[in-house]
């Protein structure tokens, strides 16, 4: 039931309008979105799209590649890369005189007009200019350009797909110490994307980019300490890594620190630790942390015995599409735990936990039958109607 935040199968950069990404930050609405299954990179792109600059009145945002980021749905929290953002142009530096010294050869420039391609900001929207103008900068050996057409090159937009050619830009920009590209170059490693799967590597590019402070970095070097992937297994040391992402704000990396509390695991055991950070994460809209949370209330382990407050959090997580949640709300809800005795309410959210993951699947089945039993076949029909309505109304929030 207490889960924790593993690293995505899949990933891949998310360009998205800031008005996008303000309505957006759920990030399996990205996932329905983008056909991907990487919530956590998708968190990580949208705080990357969120770390923008000014020019004049126009916002140049930047675009980082290929992240772990669980997440999960999760909002857009939490210091993640930590690579160092464009220098904000002036006001009286217009397109006109960008293009003028991007012409004349200035890799600086060509950079910030690929980006200003890439986001159509002040340009039209131009993958093709966008990668003309970072191969140019690339080529003079511009780090950020580097990066940024790997990631034109991972995701085929204004260039062919090509896993391994994004491989060998972010390679170069990575050996030039920019924390961005050594982290997606690690994630390449560790899915085995363009370079053959190599945990070793994984774990190698991900130090070095948590060494420079990448929150991101620093939670994925967490699970692979964990995992026991590219290196020993040690959970103390996947507790230390944790801790440093955690201590940025990153929910995935809140959300295992408190499950390693929870089990005594890389850290003594403690109850009210867990319970601080699965907080922290919950308050950040992680799910699972919101359910883990909810799971100590109802039990009073580290956090005064709440039914009414456990209820509150499955529910924060249950209408995120938590199964576990939903399941744990129905529970509630049949036993009057925290909210009034309803077995109709019961009969939903069980129903709706069904529909995804659930551990204990076969009591909740149980439960959710007999809480058919009792209502009348009106009473079954109506929330057998708005259950279907649920999921109309939210496709991606199935978890």
């Amino acid at each position: 039931m207490l889960g924790k935040i593993d690293l995505p199968p899949a990933f891949g950069p998310a360009q998205l309008s800031d008005a996008l990404a303000r309505r957006c930050t759920d990030v399996l609405c990205h996932a329905s979105m983008f056909g991907l299954v990487d919530a956590l990179y998708l968190a990580h792109t949208l705080f990357s799209v969120a770390r923008r600059h000014e020019r004049g009145k126009s916002m140049r945002a930047r675009f980082l590649g290929p992240g772990v980021a669980l997440a999960l749905l999760v909002t857009v929290s939490g210091a993640w890369a930590q690579s160092t953002p464009a220098t904000p142009a002036t006001d009286a530096q217009s397109i006109a005189t960008l293009n003028e010294q991007a012409a004349n050869g200035d890799a600086k420039a060509q950079f910030e007009l690929g980006v200003d391609y890439q986001n159509g900001l002040d340009v039209p929207l131009d993958y093709p200019q966008a990668a003309i103008w970072f191969r140019k900068a690339a080529e003079q050996g511009n780090a950020e350009a580097q990066n940024g057409l790997g990631d034109l090159y991972y995701m085929g937009w204004g260039v062919p797909k090509d896993y391994a050619k994004a491989a060998i830009w972010y390679r170069k920009a990575a050996e030039q110490g920019n924390a961005e590209a050594q982290f997606n170059l690690g994630l390449l490693y560790d899915n085995g994307i363009g370079v053959p799967l190599d945990y070793s590597q994984a774990a190698a590019w991900n130090r070095k980019a948590a060494e420079k402070g990448s929150a991101a970095a620093q939670f994925t070097l967490g699970v692979l300490y964990e995992k026991g992937h590219g290196v020993e297994q040690d959970f103390a040391q996947a507790a230390t890594w944790y801790r440093k992402a955690a201590e940025q704000g990153n929910e995935s990396a809140q959300q295992n620190l408190g499950v390693l509390y929870l089990n005594g695991e890389g850290v003594p055991q403690n109850f009210a630790q867990a319970a601080t950070w699965f907080r922290k994460a919950a308050e950040q809209g992680l799910p699972m942390a919101q359910t883990n949370l909810g799971v100590l209330y109802e039990e009073g382990r580290g956090v005064p015995h709440d039914y009414v407050l456990a209820a509150t959090w499955y529910r924060k997580a249950a209408e995120q599409g938590n199964a576990e949640a939903q399941a744990d709300l129905g529970f509630a809800y049949g036993k009057g735990h925290g909210v009034p005795q309803d077995y109709a309410e019961e009969y939903f959210w069980l129903d709706l936990g069904l529909s995804g993951q659930l551990p204990q699947r076969a009591d909740a089945e149980k439960v959710r039958n007999a809480a058919a039993s009792i209502l009348t076949p009106a009473m079954l029909s109506r929330v057998q109607e708005r259950a279907r309505k649920w999921f109309e109304d939210h496709p991606a929030k199935v978890q």
